[in-house]
């Protein structure tokens, strides 16, 4: 539990907000709360919290919202470093790069957060919606991403991980787990995107030998939107259409999923095609199960 002196800071938008928000997340200590009040805090450079046991939340993911549109460089919008830290209830809108990134960030959530480019997909929007990578015990829980150039909810080089009641649309990929083990991605929706969900695992990466994924109880239908992937972006190979696309993961089970108008294949389960130099990695699919979708 939180220490008896747990202090709570609260932050307000207008003249300053950039400076004040960034002071609380460094001055919070473990079980301190960093409270975003409504509105629309005007940003101009990313923000980066690396205090343990800290959460950050707003008052809900329509009205406390971190507006990067003014954003000097091309960083993340929140870069989180820390273990234990709760992201809830807010807004990241138009970051340059990445909406919010977690590295290393053990027992991270992300409950109830919105990421969004709101001007619709394009090339210039940032890669990544949600993105925790090399971490242990993930969980998003109710998130929405909208227009990621690369994935809306990328999991990468993880394990332990839960993507649930989430919903990602006009992404190149809606969710993407990259080179994990042990996850579980259910009772999401998936659509509008240009696939809805990628499961992938890739050479020349620290963490390889992505296994034991099950994709259930989803809702990925209408994933037509035409990829708009920079060019050189494993992602850009991913057809318009696809539903799911599994490739070179082990133990992988998809069920109970609804698929549709998904106008390559709502299903695709494939090698890894491109030249490599990886002696530890495996480029084929094994031991894919698939049943009970509709």
């Amino acid at each position: 539990g939180q220490p008896a002196f747990a202090k709570t800071f609260t932050v307000t938008p207008g003249a300053g907000a950039q400076e004040r928000l960034q002071e609380a997340l460094i001055a919070a200590e473990p079980g301190d709360v960093v409270e975003l009040e409504a509105g629309r805090f005007a940003l101009t450079d990313g923000l980066s919290l690396d205090v343990n046991k800290v959460t950050l939340k707003g008052q809900n993911a329509k009205d406390s919202v971190l507006d990067f549109s003014a954003q000097q460089g091309s960083g993340e919008g929140l870069l989180v470093t820390s273990d234990d830290v709760i992201l809830r209830d807010f807004a990241v809108e138009n970051s340059k790069g990445d909406g919010i990134k977690s590295k290393g960030a053990d027992r991270i959530v992300y409950h109830k957060i919105r990421v969004e480019w709101t001007g619709g997909p394009k090339a210039t929007n940032g890669a990544y919606g949600i993105y925790p990578v090399e971490s242990k015990d993930v969980l998003v829980d109710a998130v929405m991403v909208r227009g990621a150039s690369d994935a809306g909810i990328y999991v990468g080089q993880s394990d332990n991980i839960i993507v649930r009641e989430s919903t990602v649309m006009e992404n190149v990929a809606g969710i993407e787990i990259e080179n994990s083990y042990n996850a579980d991605v259910y009772d999401n929706i998936a659509t509008r995107n240009t696939g809805g969900v990628l499961i992938f695992d890739l050479p020349n990466l620290p963490q390889m030998g992505g296994h034991n994924v099950r994709v259930f109880d989803n809702i990925i239908v209408d994933n037509m939107t035409q990829n708009f992937a920079p060019k050189g972006n494993i992602v850009a190979n991913v057809p318009t259409g696809t539903g799911v696309m599994v490739m070179a993961n082990r133990n992988v089970e998809i069920f109970d999923n609804i698929l549709g108008d998904n106008g390559t294949t709502n299903i695709m389960i494939v090698g890894y095609r491109f030249p490599h130099t990886d002696a530890k990695y495996d480029p084929l699919p094994r031991d894919v199960v698939i049943w009970d979708n509709q």
